[in-house]
């Protein structure tokens, strides 16, 4: 429990669906940088529909922090027994504590499953209520003798609370498409105005590969939240599940899981299908997190896109980059949003005008000389992904006028 002193009772629960939905919620729409993927539908459906569950190795142990009737803070925390579904890879961290004959798991884990999404995470009212649940999730390490607690691809205010609390900070880059001339600060009028910023050479890549696509005889329909039918859903799953089975693994997330956002957070997705003589063939899945309609064109700097999953049936050359990036990209345009998050890794977005961005993460070990060494660790690998960032930024695909 919290030290008497803090003005705070302290709540752990371990399901997600038995939070206080509203409270929680309202208390996100607050936060300096909110997505959907940290609404309780979105975490709550991960555990129902057993996709990030202790039999999965992901145990909830979600923090609240109440001041009378009121939720001052709160966050998604997880016992987690291994690293996979992350996105922030430490398994060195856990070789060494392993050859050094220590335990490195479980650890606590505060991140939204298999969903690498910069964003607000340790919701708080206030600066105050955020440094005493930064404080409340060290005392509940520290209590359970846990090795470490990682926060996942946090936002400003989370980060500033965890350095204040002597977390270490880790970089990684993503690459983002943003709506907008950079010289004028504009949005694209269209996909062609999108393509007249780039330089030749990646304009006339992009084009060539949308004739290898229309060549194909491969046309798309696109279709959001109600809209999505449940054989769109259905056919989605066969294209995920194989893109996982393909690649030996099995996929993270469980059918019930779709089901649940088809349910509970319809307005939230964006499917992308690829047809070929009439046959669905491919497609794939963007999230939004505000209603892109004409009448909050206005209101498009408050709405992002985030690349989230894709699958394909039949082998079409540059089929990939169409269904994940163009089409995207084009609906994006079409409808306002100002920014497309193409997700993890990946150099070759940037050829799609999809540009590097730093993600940070917070890390505390308990153990004083792996911490010693971690933070040895991340110094260099700090100057390391300086070097890397400006190595991207020289190869912008903008032309020299836009950059």
């Amino acid at each position: 429990m919290l030290q008497a002193a803090t003005p705070f009772r302290q709540q752990i629960a371990t399901d997600p669906g038995a939070i206080d939905a509203r409270a929680w919620n309202a208390l996100l729409a607050r936060q300096h940088a909110p997505t959907p993927f940290m609404r309780t539908e979105y975490l709550a459906a991960l555990h129902a529909s057993g996709s990030a569950v202790p039999e999965t190795g992901w145990a909830p142990h979600f923090m609240l922090l109440w001041d009378g009737a009121e939720l001052a803070a709160a966050c998604p925390l997880y016992l987690k027994a291994h690293s996979y579904g992350e996105y922030v890879f430490d398994w060195a961290w856990a070789n060494a504590y392993a050859e050094h004959g220590l335990r490195y798991y479980p650890k606590a884990l505060v991140a939204v499953p298999f969903t690498p999404v910069p964003g607000s995470r340790l919701l708080a009212r206030d600066g105050a209520a955020r440094a005493a649940l930064v404080r409340a999730l060290l005392a509940w390490c520290a209590q359970r003798k846990l090795s470490s607690l990682h926060v996942l691809f946090g936002d400003e205010d989370d980060l500033a609370a965890c350095e204040s609390s002597q977390l270490m900070s880790r970089h990684q880059v993503q690459f983002h498409w943003k709506n907008q001339h950079a010289s004028t600060g504009q949005p694209f009028g269209d996909f062609d105005d999108f393509l007249a910023a780039l330089t030749q050479d990646k304009r006339k890549k992009i084009r060539q590969e949308r004739r290898k696509v229309a060549a194909a005889g491969v046309t798309f329909r696109w279709a959001r939240g109600a809209d999505i039918t449940p054989a769109d859903w259905v056919f989605f799953y066969r294209c995920y599940e194989r893109t996982y089975l393909e690649h030996g693994n099995d996929p993270y997330l469980t059918p019930a899981f779709f089901q649940a956002m088809a349910r509970d957070m319809a307005e939230h997705w964006v499917l992308f299908i690829a047809e070929r003589a009439g046959q669905p063939i491919a497609c794939s899945l963007i999230a939004v997190d505000a209603d892109p309609a004409p009448a909050n064109v206005s209101k498009g700097s408050e709405i992002v896109a985030y690349g989230r999953y894709w699958g394909a049936l039949q082998r079409v050359d540059c089929l990939h980059f169409e269904a994940c990036y163009y089409q995207p990209i084009d609906w994006c345009i079409a409808h306002g949003v100002a920014r497309f998050e193409g997700g993890a890794q990946g150099e070759h977005k940037m050829a799609r005008a999809l540009l590097p961005v730093q993600t940070t993460s917070a890390h505390w070990l308990a153990h004083p000389a792996f911490a010693d060494a971690v933070a040895r660790f991340l110094a260099r690998e700090d100057q390391g992904m300086a070097q890397y960032l400006e190595q991207l930024q020289a190869r912008s695909p903008l032309r020299h006028e836009q950059a």
